[in-house]
Protein backbone atom coordinates (compact mmCIF):
# COMPACT_ATOMS: atom_id res chain seq x y z
CA UNK A 1 0.00 0.00 0.00
CA UNK A 2 2.62 2.50 1.15
CA UNK A 3 4.50 1.82 -2.25
CA UNK A 4 1.16 2.16 -4.80
CA UNK A 5 1.22 5.72 -2.39
CA UNK A 6 4.60 6.77 -2.85
CA UNK A 7 3.79 5.68 -6.81
CA UNK A 8 0.84 7.51 -6.95
CA UNK A 9 2.74 10.76 -5.37
CA UNK A 10 5.85 10.30 -7.70
CA UNK A 11 3.00 10.53 -10.71
CA UNK A 12 1.54 13.72 -9.24
CA UNK A 13 4.70 15.26 -8.91
CA UNK A 14 5.72 14.29 -12.53
CA UNK A 15 2.58 15.73 -13.78
CA UNK A 16 2.91 18.67 -11.70
CA UNK A 17 6.14 19.14 -13.62
CA UNK A 18 5.16 18.48 -16.93
CA UNK A 19 1.92 20.96 -16.36
CA UNK A 20 4.18 23.45 -14.93
CA UNK A 21 7.01 23.12 -17.66
CA UNK A 22 4.24 23.68 -20.37
CA UNK A 23 2.69 26.38 -18.44
CA UNK A 24 6.33 27.71 -18.42
CA UNK A 25 7.03 27.34 -21.82
CA UNK A 26 3.60 28.52 -23.04
CA UNK A 27 3.53 31.43 -22.21
CA UNK A 28 7.55 32.81 -22.49
CA UNK A 29 8.39 30.54 -26.08
CA UNK A 30 7.85 33.68 -28.56
CA UNK A 31 5.45 32.58 -31.16
CA UNK A 32 4.69 34.31 -34.41
CA UNK A 33 1.85 32.87 -36.90
CA UNK A 34 1.28 35.25 -39.18
CA UNK A 35 3.18 36.11 -42.47
CA UNK A 36 2.95 39.64 -42.99
CA UNK A 37 5.79 41.70 -41.48
CA UNK A 38 3.76 43.62 -39.03
CA UNK A 39 0.26 42.43 -37.89
CA UNK A 40 -2.46 45.07 -36.18
CA UNK A 41 -4.89 43.69 -33.26
CA UNK A 42 -7.71 46.44 -32.69
CA UNK A 43 -9.34 45.54 -29.11
CA UNK A 44 -12.71 47.46 -28.13
CA UNK A 45 -13.70 48.54 -25.74
CA UNK A 46 -15.08 46.74 -23.16
CA UNK A 47 -13.50 43.43 -24.18
CA UNK A 48 -12.75 40.85 -21.88
CA UNK A 49 -10.24 38.64 -21.59
CA UNK A 50 -11.41 35.79 -23.31
CA UNK A 51 -12.38 37.76 -26.40
CA UNK A 52 -8.60 39.35 -26.08
CA UNK A 53 -7.10 36.12 -26.20
CA UNK A 54 -9.43 35.07 -29.14
CA UNK A 55 -8.72 37.92 -31.33
CA UNK A 56 -4.78 37.65 -30.82
CA UNK A 57 -4.92 34.03 -31.68
CA UNK A 58 -6.83 34.65 -34.76
CA UNK A 59 -4.41 37.34 -35.80
CA UNK A 60 -1.40 34.57 -34.68
CA UNK A 61 0.08 36.74 -32.71
CA UNK A 62 -0.11 34.29 -29.72
CA UNK A 63 -0.41 30.33 -30.00
CA UNK A 64 -3.18 29.86 -28.30
CA UNK A 65 -6.28 31.41 -26.12
CA UNK A 66 -4.92 29.30 -23.02
CA UNK A 67 -1.14 30.28 -23.44
CA UNK A 68 -2.52 34.45 -23.01
CA UNK A 69 -4.96 33.29 -20.18
CA UNK A 70 -2.19 31.51 -18.48
CA UNK A 71 0.11 34.71 -18.60
CA UNK A 72 -2.62 36.60 -17.48
CA UNK A 73 -3.03 34.53 -14.31
CA UNK A 74 0.39 34.63 -13.04
CA UNK A 75 1.17 38.71 -13.74
CA UNK A 76 -2.20 39.28 -11.97
CA UNK A 77 -2.77 42.13 -15.14
CA UNK A 78 -6.01 40.36 -16.55
CA UNK A 79 -8.23 43.58 -14.80
CA UNK A 80 -5.12 46.11 -16.69
CA UNK A 81 -5.96 45.44 -20.15
CA UNK A 82 -6.49 48.00 -22.46
CA UNK A 83 -8.18 49.12 -25.40
CA UNK A 84 -6.74 50.43 -28.84
CA UNK A 85 -4.92 49.18 -31.37
CA UNK A 86 -1.67 47.42 -31.05
CA UNK A 87 0.97 46.81 -33.36
CA UNK A 88 3.30 43.35 -33.51
CA UNK A 89 6.08 43.04 -36.09
CA UNK A 90 8.44 39.83 -34.24
CA UNK A 91 7.70 37.14 -32.61
CA UNK A 92 6.45 37.54 -28.86
CA UNK A 93 5.65 35.63 -26.08
CA UNK A 94 1.70 35.48 -24.33
CA UNK A 95 3.57 37.11 -21.26
CA UNK A 96 5.39 40.01 -23.53
CA UNK A 97 1.61 40.29 -25.11
CA UNK A 98 0.03 40.59 -21.57
CA UNK A 99 2.67 43.17 -20.71
CA UNK A 100 2.07 45.06 -23.35
CA UNK A 101 -1.46 45.29 -23.68
CA UNK A 102 -1.43 46.08 -19.60
CA UNK A 103 0.64 48.82 -20.26
CA UNK A 104 -1.15 50.34 -23.27
CA UNK A 105 1.36 50.75 -25.92
CA UNK A 106 -1.39 51.89 -28.31
CA UNK A 107 0.14 52.33 -32.26
CA UNK A 108 0.33 55.43 -32.81
CA UNK A 109 2.50 57.68 -35.19
CA UNK A 110 3.66 60.77 -33.85
CA UNK A 111 4.03 64.21 -36.78
CA UNK A 112 5.95 67.36 -35.19
CA UNK A 113 4.98 70.59 -36.70
CA UNK A 114 7.72 73.60 -35.94
CA UNK A 115 6.59 76.85 -34.71
CA UNK A 116 6.04 79.35 -37.32
CA UNK A 117 4.70 77.25 -40.46
CA UNK A 118 2.03 77.98 -42.51
CA UNK A 119 -1.24 76.05 -42.81
CA UNK A 120 -0.11 75.21 -46.59
CA UNK A 121 3.13 74.45 -45.05
CA UNK A 122 1.81 72.20 -42.53
CA UNK A 123 0.05 70.15 -45.25
CA UNK A 124 3.14 69.62 -46.81
CA UNK A 125 4.46 68.15 -44.15
CA UNK A 126 1.51 66.10 -43.73
CA UNK A 127 1.89 64.67 -46.78
CA UNK A 128 5.93 63.91 -46.48
CA UNK A 129 5.50 62.03 -43.41
CA UNK A 130 3.21 59.70 -44.97
CA UNK A 131 -0.64 60.67 -43.37
CA UNK A 132 -2.07 61.41 -46.48
CA UNK A 133 -2.62 63.95 -49.13
CA UNK A 134 -1.81 67.61 -48.29
CA UNK A 135 -5.41 68.30 -49.80
CA UNK A 136 -6.50 66.51 -47.09
CA UNK A 137 -5.48 68.57 -44.59
CA UNK A 138 -5.75 71.34 -45.92
CA UNK A 139 -9.90 70.35 -46.81
CA UNK A 140 -10.04 70.19 -42.85
CA UNK A 141 -8.23 73.44 -42.16
CA UNK A 142 -11.01 75.22 -43.75
CA UNK A 143 -13.35 74.21 -40.81
CA UNK A 144 -13.20 78.09 -39.13
CA UNK A 145 -16.28 76.77 -37.28
CA UNK A 146 -13.72 75.04 -34.71
CA UNK A 147 -12.78 78.32 -33.41
CA UNK A 148 -15.96 80.37 -34.43
CA UNK A 149 -16.63 81.05 -30.78
CA UNK A 150 -13.32 82.62 -30.38
CA UNK A 151 -13.03 84.75 -33.60
CA UNK A 152 -16.42 85.14 -35.39
CA UNK A 153 -14.45 86.30 -38.50
CA UNK A 154 -11.85 83.64 -39.07
CA UNK A 155 -12.75 82.07 -42.87
CA UNK A 156 -10.16 79.22 -41.78
CA UNK A 157 -7.95 77.89 -39.34
CA UNK A 158 -4.65 79.82 -40.22
CA UNK A 159 -2.49 80.40 -36.91
CA UNK A 160 -4.80 78.17 -34.87
CA UNK A 161 -3.46 74.93 -35.82
CA UNK A 162 -1.13 74.99 -32.41
CA UNK A 163 2.81 73.95 -33.34
CA UNK A 164 3.24 70.42 -31.20
CA UNK A 165 3.86 67.10 -31.53
CA UNK A 166 0.62 64.70 -31.96
CA UNK A 167 0.50 60.86 -32.18
CA UNK A 168 -2.66 59.72 -34.67
CA UNK A 169 -3.78 56.24 -34.57
CA UNK A 170 -3.25 53.93 -37.73
CA UNK A 171 -6.56 54.94 -39.29
CA UNK A 172 -6.84 58.78 -38.02
CA UNK A 173 -6.31 61.28 -40.55
CA UNK A 174 -6.40 64.85 -41.17
CA UNK A 175 -10.23 65.05 -40.40
CA UNK A 176 -8.94 63.93 -36.73
CA UNK A 177 -5.59 65.61 -36.29
CA UNK A 178 -6.58 68.94 -36.93
CA UNK A 179 -9.34 69.33 -34.15
CA UNK A 180 -6.59 68.23 -31.96
CA UNK A 181 -4.45 71.01 -33.07
CA UNK A 182 -7.07 73.40 -32.56
CA UNK A 183 -7.81 72.01 -29.06
CA UNK A 184 -3.98 72.52 -28.37
CA UNK A 185 -4.24 76.25 -29.29
CA UNK A 186 -7.52 76.98 -26.77
CA UNK A 187 -5.30 75.38 -24.01
CA UNK A 188 -2.39 77.85 -24.92
CA UNK A 189 -5.14 80.87 -24.92
CA UNK A 190 -4.87 80.99 -21.09
CA UNK A 191 -7.32 83.14 -19.42
CA UNK A 192 -4.35 85.05 -18.43
CA UNK A 193 -3.11 85.85 -21.78
CA UNK A 194 -6.85 86.74 -22.92
CA UNK A 195 -7.36 89.08 -20.49
CA UNK A 196 -4.28 90.77 -21.56
CA UNK A 197 -5.12 91.13 -24.91
CA UNK A 198 -8.16 92.57 -24.19
CA UNK A 199 -6.54 94.75 -21.83
CA UNK A 200 -4.23 95.83 -24.34
CA UNK A 201 -7.21 96.19 -26.50
CA UNK A 202 -6.88 93.49 -28.99
CA UNK A 203 -9.29 90.43 -30.40
CA UNK A 204 -8.09 87.10 -30.43
CA UNK A 205 -7.89 87.25 -33.85
CA UNK A 206 -5.26 90.78 -33.47
CA UNK A 207 -3.21 88.90 -30.60
CA UNK A 208 -2.87 85.76 -32.78
CA UNK A 209 -2.23 87.81 -35.73
CA UNK A 210 0.66 89.54 -33.70
CA UNK A 211 1.84 86.81 -32.45
CA UNK A 212 2.29 85.34 -36.01
CA UNK A 213 4.50 88.45 -36.72
CA UNK A 214 6.96 88.31 -34.02
CA UNK A 215 7.17 84.28 -34.63
CA UNK A 216 8.59 84.75 -38.04
CA UNK A 217 10.74 88.11 -37.29
CA UNK A 218 12.56 85.91 -34.83
CA UNK A 219 13.42 82.34 -33.34
CA UNK A 220 15.15 83.78 -30.49
CA UNK A 221 13.20 83.29 -27.32
CA UNK A 222 14.55 85.86 -25.23
CA UNK A 223 14.07 88.82 -28.61
CA UNK A 224 10.26 87.47 -28.86
CA UNK A 225 9.45 89.99 -26.44
CA UNK A 226 11.35 93.35 -28.29
CA UNK A 227 10.10 92.35 -31.65
CA UNK A 228 6.66 92.65 -30.13
CA UNK A 229 7.46 95.61 -28.67
CA UNK A 230 8.29 97.18 -31.95
CA UNK A 231 5.10 96.23 -33.82
CA UNK A 232 3.24 97.09 -30.73
CA UNK A 233 5.01 100.81 -30.82
CA UNK A 234 4.61 100.89 -34.33
CA UNK A 235 0.44 100.15 -33.82
CA UNK A 236 0.37 102.55 -31.81
CA UNK A 237 1.86 105.89 -33.41
CA UNK A 238 0.11 104.97 -36.69
CA UNK A 239 3.60 103.77 -38.60
CA UNK A 240 3.38 101.21 -41.33
CA UNK A 241 4.36 97.64 -39.48
CA UNK A 242 6.44 97.01 -42.90
CA UNK A 243 7.13 93.52 -42.21
CA UNK A 244 8.70 91.59 -45.14
CA UNK A 245 6.99 88.12 -43.85
CA UNK A 246 3.89 89.74 -44.62
CA UNK A 247 4.36 90.60 -47.74
CA UNK A 248 6.12 86.86 -48.31
CA UNK A 249 2.76 85.37 -46.97
CA UNK A 250 0.55 87.86 -49.44
CA UNK A 251 2.86 86.48 -52.20
CA UNK A 252 3.26 82.70 -51.11
CA UNK A 253 -1.01 82.50 -51.44
CA UNK A 254 -1.05 84.00 -54.81
CA UNK A 255 1.17 81.71 -56.21
CA UNK A 256 4.06 84.40 -56.81
CA UNK A 257 6.58 84.01 -54.08
CA UNK A 258 9.92 82.14 -55.61
CA UNK A 259 12.15 82.50 -52.34
CA UNK A 260 13.23 86.11 -52.96
CA UNK A 261 11.82 89.20 -51.66
CA UNK A 262 12.19 91.92 -54.47
CA UNK A 263 11.35 95.74 -54.22
CA UNK A 264 9.28 95.04 -57.09
CA UNK A 265 7.67 92.34 -54.36
CA UNK A 266 6.89 95.42 -51.53
CA UNK A 267 4.51 96.88 -54.06
CA UNK A 268 2.52 94.18 -54.43
CA UNK A 269 -1.41 94.76 -53.51
CA UNK A 270 -2.76 93.16 -50.84
CA UNK A 271 -4.21 93.63 -47.75
CA UNK A 272 -0.96 90.96 -45.99
CA UNK A 273 1.06 93.81 -47.74
CA UNK A 274 1.83 95.90 -44.69
CA UNK A 275 3.85 98.13 -46.67
CA UNK A 276 0.63 99.50 -48.57
CA UNK A 277 -1.80 99.16 -46.11
CA UNK A 278 -1.42 100.28 -42.54
CA UNK A 279 -2.04 98.36 -39.48
CA UNK A 280 -2.34 94.66 -38.81
CA UNK A 281 -3.04 92.47 -41.43
CA UNK A 282 -6.09 90.76 -41.96
CA UNK A 283 -4.97 87.58 -39.81
CA UNK A 284 -2.17 85.05 -39.19
CA UNK A 285 0.51 85.32 -41.25
CA UNK A 286 1.38 81.63 -39.66
CA UNK A 287 1.02 79.42 -36.46
CA UNK A 288 2.62 81.23 -33.69
CA UNK A 289 3.89 78.86 -30.48
CA UNK A 290 3.27 79.65 -27.03
CA UNK A 291 6.67 81.93 -26.40
CA UNK A 292 5.62 84.19 -29.41
CA UNK A 293 1.29 84.61 -27.69
CA UNK A 294 2.82 86.06 -24.71
CA UNK A 295 5.54 88.20 -26.25
CA UNK A 296 2.17 89.66 -28.25
CA UNK A 297 0.59 89.89 -25.22
CA UNK A 298 2.98 90.96 -22.35
CA UNK A 299 5.65 93.04 -25.39
CA UNK A 300 9.00 93.92 -23.34
CA UNK A 301 8.57 98.22 -21.98
CA UNK A 302 11.09 99.29 -24.34
CA UNK A 303 10.75 102.26 -27.07
CA UNK A 304 12.18 100.45 -29.87
CA UNK A 305 10.66 100.85 -33.56
CA UNK A 306 13.22 99.58 -35.69
CA UNK A 307 15.10 96.14 -35.77
CA UNK A 308 18.03 94.32 -38.11
CA UNK A 309 19.26 90.99 -38.52
CA UNK A 310 22.73 90.44 -36.96
CA UNK A 311 23.25 87.85 -39.14
CA UNK A 312 23.53 85.52 -36.13
CA UNK A 313 20.48 84.75 -35.32
CA UNK A 314 19.85 87.63 -33.17
CA UNK A 315 18.54 91.72 -34.17
CA UNK A 316 19.88 95.06 -33.36
CA UNK A 317 17.17 97.07 -31.75
CA UNK A 318 17.02 100.60 -32.33
CA UNK A 319 14.64 103.77 -31.28
CA UNK A 320 15.11 106.29 -33.86
CA UNK A 321 15.76 106.15 -37.93
CA UNK A 322 19.17 107.69 -37.40
CA UNK A 323 20.44 104.68 -35.15
CA UNK A 324 18.71 102.14 -36.97
CA UNK A 325 20.37 103.26 -40.33
CA UNK A 326 23.89 102.88 -38.77
CA UNK A 327 22.50 99.26 -37.40
CA UNK A 328 21.59 98.74 -40.97
CA UNK A 329 25.15 100.01 -42.58
CA UNK A 330 26.74 98.20 -39.80
CA UNK A 331 25.31 94.46 -39.72
CA UNK A 332 23.86 94.85 -43.34
CA UNK A 333 26.62 96.24 -45.55
CA UNK A 334 29.84 96.39 -43.93
CA UNK A 335 29.23 92.70 -42.54
CA UNK A 336 28.60 91.43 -46.12
CA UNK A 337 32.23 93.29 -47.32
CA UNK A 338 34.61 91.33 -44.84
Amino acid sequence: MKRLLRLLLLLVLVAAGVAGWWLYVGINTPFKGYDAAEQFVDIPQGSGSIAIAKRLADAGVIRDVHSFRAALWLTGEGRRLQAGEYRFDRPVSAREVADKIARGEIYVRPITFPEGLTMKQMAALYESKGFGPARDFLAAGKNAALVRAIDPDAKDLEGYLFPDTYNLKRKEGAEQLVPKMVTAFMKAMTPELLERADERGLTVRQLVTLASIVEKETGNKQERPLVAAVYANRLRIGMPLQCDPTVIYALDRAGRYNGNLTHENMQYDSPYNTYRYPGLPPGPIASPGRASIEAAANPAAADYLYFVSRNDGTHAFATTLEEHNRNVHKYQVEYFRK
